[in-house]
């Protein structure tokens, strides 16, 4: 999947746009910066825009190409984002660092959820939130985006077990019309969902 990931992301143009995904714009808008990481970046649309509304920005991902192409979207947008390369099955992530943890089309093999997800909570601070955007099993057969194996995909059962040391505030599946460039365009069905961990 790495290879996968290098060369879908290698070309010049930004193939899921320079823009943050919609509902992430829409909830970060509303947060008080502070710090902030990005499992699975990409190109680093989001994480960059976070940047510039003031948080301190970190981020991950195994692209090679994904990590050039976020880097300089940083330095055109004049911000800073620490972004590194790792494998998010033993990528360092330290306890009770975060203030929020965002999950924009973050799919990952069960395997390696069974690891990283207790540790993404674990990473929040008390009160952190965690969001998350991700495609739904019912997403197959669609071509608007997202994986084409149904054990990368999420349901909201799986969602509220995964992450049931949280306090989750709002999830829900819904159909939603994606406009983020050639591989995210369309009506698609994705899970979103808003989580706290206890003060």
């Amino acid at each position: 999947m790495k290879k996968f990931w290098d060369e879908r992301y290698g070309g010049a143009a930004y193939v899921y746009g320079m823009e943050p995904n919609q509902w992430f714009k829409e909830k970060i808008d509303t947060l008080a910066p502070g710090r902030a990481l990005f499992p699975a970046d990409g190109e680093g649309r989001n994480s960059v825009y976070a940047a510039t509304l003031g948080w301190r920005a970190e981020a991950f991902d195994y692209s090679e190409s994904g990590q050039r192409k976020a880097l300089q979207l940083a330095r055109e947008k004049g911000v800073n984002v620490s972004y590194r390369l790792a494998d998010a099955a033993d990528v360092p992530i330290p306890p009770e660092t975060y203030d929020a943890v965002f999950l924009i089309y973050s799919h990952f093999p069960p395997e390696i959820r069974e690891v990283l997800f207790p540790r993404l909570q674990k990473a929040l601070k008390p009160g952190g939130v965690l969001l998350a955007e991700v495609f739904s099993v019912h997403q197959l057969g669609r071509n608007s985006g997202g994986p084409k194996s149904e054990v990368l995909l999420y349901t909201t059962e799986y969602m509220r077990k995964a992450f049931a040391s949280l306090n989750i505030d709002y999830l829900e599946e819904k159909e939603i019309t994606l406009n983020e460039g050639p591989h995210h365009e369309g009506a698609a069905m994705v899970i979103r969902m808003i989580a706290r961990r206890q003060q």
